[in-house]
């Protein structure tokens, strides 16, 4: 991280060199009021969903808190609401340098980072995520019978064809 001469003057460059997990990537300064927005939407709420609205993975996640009745914020960072000044991509951003992860949707229980769709409906299908709901005393449905293989999409389930005899 250089200053660089600009017009007389020092100023920090808009980017970075960052080295993560052996490869090397320019990384954005960090967004205060981004980083602000994450962190108060996490501490705010007991389950918080950043998600795009037309996610099939986002989805899935949608369908599983409604099968179990857990209440949770949705960020959906798509929205218009999220359009102006590119927050929606910032609070991604801000996301990214968080939990170290750029897919979405990105889900966080009790202020935790727990993962993506395949890794919450792994946690409900064990019984860790009810449990953890549980012991923050969020209400839920904990009789709810959830078929948890076809809340993914489809396609993930699928085995390859095996080729012709």
């Amino acid at each position: 991280h250089v200053a660089v001469k600009v017009g007389g003057a020092y100023a920090e460059p808009t980017r970075r060199l960052v080295e993560e997990h052996g490869r090397w990537h320019l990384q954005a300064p960090r967004d205060a009021e981004a980083e602000a927005f994450v962190a108060k939407a996490i501490a705010d709420e007991p389950v918080v969903l950043f998600a795009l609205e037309w996610c099939e993975f986002c989805w899935s996640v949608r369908k599983l808190f409604a099968a179990l009745s857990i209440p949770y914020r949705s960020v959906d960072l798509d929205r218009v609401a999220y359009q102006k000044g590119d927050l929606g991509g910032r609070i991604r951003a801000a996301l990214k340098l968080k939990t170290g992860s750029a897919t979405i949707p990105q889900i966080f229980v009790g202020g935790e980072f727990v993962g993506g769709s395949t890794e919450i409906v792994s946690l409900a299908e064990r019984g860790d995520l009810q449990m953890r709901l549980a012991a923050m005393g969020t209400e839920f449905n904990a009789h709810a019978d959830v078929d948890f293989a076809k809340l993914l999409p489809q396609w993930l389930n699928k085995s390859p064809k095996q080729p012709a005899a």
